[in-house]
């Protein structure tokens, strides 16, 4: 159908592209500590991109088997140019079906008992920790198959599996409210209910006391979770080709020049072995690769996808990223911040005099992501105080800018760790931030 699609395409336009996507996916959910719900879920589509007259069109369409469906869809992306931006790139000639692992049989096999039993599992260990939890547990599985074709022979084939994971407490006395999550995805079958439990209960028991923080500047140590909901959103939209060609990247006249720290060293890599993030091409069938973003506290590249990288006159990078109703635009893969030699989170913790631990901020990305500027409440944080954890903080938030704060690094851990499935970074010490709080 594909190569139907494309022989009608290419009679009409100068270049064309087919994307054809086809996902099941099976999640179950557990809510309020009872089995909650199974929602076995089936999608397919196929995106039609060409040019014609040197403008982008795009077609898109679920109905995939009918008389004429084809037709339709050729005369979308034909009306669809006709208003199009003018085409600056040129579609690749390389087929790549391979180079990296994102497909596990075993996620393929896992039944619906497995699910649920890897849902009961965390549920279990929560529960028996402690039964004033009021537990939410979800766990799915998710197979992709897409296929990219283009009139000039490029394109890819792949399969990916992705697995997860995650849970959620919530423990209530009072008016002392406790919200603590964790969760993991990978393309292996290997998400461990054990592992996610831990981590809930290693947080919870840390915030059963409360520390009280003052007003006023100090460290602040953000885990790779409080460094991706904090610090890394206003970097990642400046690093966008995107937001440098609007004019809004802060960075956009920075590249080569030392703008963080020097042990700041941050990479974007979709060619790991069984990350979410990766596969054998971007959504345009560039390979994908390891590409520096910043190196030495330097800026190296910003990402773009095709039409971006025409615009600026740069090389893509393979991050044309696109929902199949949609043209694409950058985005990254599974971006890594290196590991320093900081050592352990206990070992950064042990370091510090007086200061907090920032798990998971609310609200920063509500601040001026494009100036770097944010101000987030601490929704999970502790006081570290003498070297060591000293009780949860609450009403507290921390403010600053996100640049400066990464220019003024004191320490970078040296045990990274997957947030997410596609973002992976060790603990970072800010030496210095506003933290401010309502009890002052």
């Amino acid at each position: 159908m594909l190569d139907a699609l494309l022989d009608k395409a290419k009679k009409t336009a100068e270049v064309a592209e087919v994307l054809f996507y086809e996902s099941t996916e099976l999640p179950i959910s557990f809510e309020a500590n009872r089995m909650k719900s199974i929602n076995a879920r089936e999608s397919s589509g196929m995106a039609l991109r060409i040019i014609k007259d040197g403008r982008i069109g795009l077609g898109y369409s679920t109905k995939l088997g009918g008389p004429g469906d084809l037709d339709a869809l050729v005369a979308s992306a034909v009306e669809s140019a006709q208003f199009g931006a003018e085409a600056q790139f040129t579609l690749p000639s390389t087929h790549t079906t391979n180079g990296v692992t994102i497909f596990d049989p075993g996620v393929e096999a896992l039944s619906l008992d497995s699910l649920v039993s890897l849902g009961s599992e965390a549920l279990d260990l929560l529960r028996n920790h402690d039964d004033e939890f009021l537990c939410d547990v979800g766990a799915s599985k998710r197979i992709t198959h897409v296929r990219l074709l283009n009139s000039l022979g490029g394109g890819t084939d792949y399969r990916k599996s992705v697995v997860s994971l995650g849970a959620s407490i919530n423990l209530t006395r009072g008016e002392d409210i406790l919200d603590v999550w964790h969760y993991s995805l990978s393309c292996q079958a290997d998400v461990d209910p054990q592992a996610v439990a831990q981590r809930i209960i290693q947080r919870v028991e840390a915030a059963r006391e409360h520390g009280a923080v003052s007003t006023k500047h100090m460290p602040v140590l953000f885990t790779p979770q409080g460094l991706g909901s904090t610090l890394m959103l206003p970097l990642r939209q400046a690093l966008s080709g995107k937001t440098v060609l609007q004019g809004a990247s802060p960075l956009s006249d920075k590249l080569g020049e030392q703008v963080f720290d020097e042990k700041l060293n941050v990479y974007d890599d979709g060619t790991i072995d069984n990350a979410v993030g990766s596969s054998p091409t971007d959504d345009e069938g560039i390979a994908l690769q390891r590409t520096p973003l910043i190196e030495n506290g330097h800026v190296c590249t910003f990402i773009y996808d095709l039409q971006t990288a025409g615009l600026a006159g740069a090389e893509p990078t393979g991050n044309g990223e696109r929902s199949p109703d949609s043209l694409p635009s950058p985005g990254y893969h599974n971006v890594v911040v290196t590991p320093g030699d900081g050592g352990s989170l206990q070992d950064l913790i042990g370091g510090i005099d007086e200061g907090i631990l920032v798990e998971f901020t609310m609200g920063a990305s509500m601040g001026n992501l494009f100036s770097g500027d944010f101000s987030g409440n601490v929704h999970l944080g502790y006081k570290i105080e003498n070297g060591k954890l000293a009780g949860r903080v609450k009403d507290t938030m921390v403010a600053g800018n996100s640049y400066e704060a990464l220019k003024n690094i004191a320490a970078i851990g040296s045990e990274p760790e997957w947030v997410g499935g596609s973002f992976y970074a060790p603990p970072i010490l800010v030496a210095d931030l506003s933290v401010s709080t309502r009890a002052d």
